[in-house]
């Protein structure tokens, strides 16, 4: 295993993870196993916002659902905060889970329709037995942006915008160390959109998290994280600081990617 640094809170050492292939599943017995993540080795560091990017089916929510242990790795380690938490049981993660949040990509689909904002912010402290959770509920719709009257109302009356940052509020509550995006603004309008990643990064700052970003789009990657990872057919092709990834990509599809957005002059270069 590699060396774990104290400014380290995570590190991956040779994680791979295999799911069934239900489209092989036979008529009688178990679905044959797929590798989707691939030996990845890499560290996430305290205070960083790291983006993770790849193409469809690159494996990119795959690895992200593991960092969270929504999945369980089949083999390698992860290592959060320099505990092994690889193969914990979930009565042994259920201490550690408020200190890793996801933000979901759909709000709509995350968010029960059927409750108050105040009552989706306020689940998950009340399921980590936290003391007062009307006021950490108004604190983290201060922390958002949003009015404190908003914990009164339906998610259907609410923008798609402000649906996301009901979703941050709702993790942000928990006070995590860590909080994986997954695909939050590809829904959005690209003013929507901006204002969410001046959010995120605002956050970051001000309340001392980590963050990982997923996301397809190497625009918005370059807007926010200060490293990225690329992701290509379950393996790490690249892992780099942002500018030096723009500027001087090493690995061809990484170029690829690049090569994919457009630009707004078409004389213009990345760097």
């Amino acid at each position: 295993m590699s060396e774990i640094y104290p400014a380290n809170l995570y590190q991956i050492d040779n994680m791979r993870l295999s799911l069934a292939d239900m489209t092989q599943k036979p008529l009688i017995g178990a679905a044959p196993r797929l590798e989707i993540l691939k030996g990845l080795s890499f560290n996430i560091r305290k205070g960083e916002i790291l983006g993770i990017v790849g193409g469809s089916g690159s494996g990119k929510s795959t690895l992200g659902r593991a960092l969270v242990r929504l999945l369980e790795p089949s083999s390698g380690t992860v290592t959060f905060d320099n505990q092994d938490i690889t193969h914990l049981t979930e009565a042994k993660l259920r201490p550690l889970r408020r200190r890793f949040q996801m933000i979901f990509q759909d709000p709509m689909s995350s968010l029960n329709p059927r409750h108050r904002i105040s009552q989706i912010i306020a689940a998950p402290l009340r399921l980590h037995g936290l003391s007062d959770p009307k006021q950490r509920v108004l604190e983290a719709l201060d922390h958002v942006g949003l009015p404190r009257s908003f914990a009164s109302r339906y998610p259907h009356e609410l923008s798609g915008g402000q649906r996301q940052r009901i979703g941050i509020a709702r993790a942000i509550a928990l006070k995590p160390d860590f909080i994986l995006a997954d695909e939050i603004v590809s829904g959005l309008d690209v003013s929507s959109q901006a204002q969410i990643l001046n959010l995120l990064e605002s956050l970051v700052k001000d309340l001392g998290l980590t963050l990982a970003f997923i996301s397809h789009d190497l625009s918005v990657i370059r807007r926010l994280c200060s490293r990225i990872i690329v992701l290509h057919q379950g393996k790490i092709v690249e892992n780099a600081v942002t500018a030096d990834l723009f500027s001087n990509p090493q690995a061809s599809y990484t170029r690829d990617l690049l090569d994919a957005i457009p630009l707004p002059d078409p004389n213009q270069i990345w760097a």
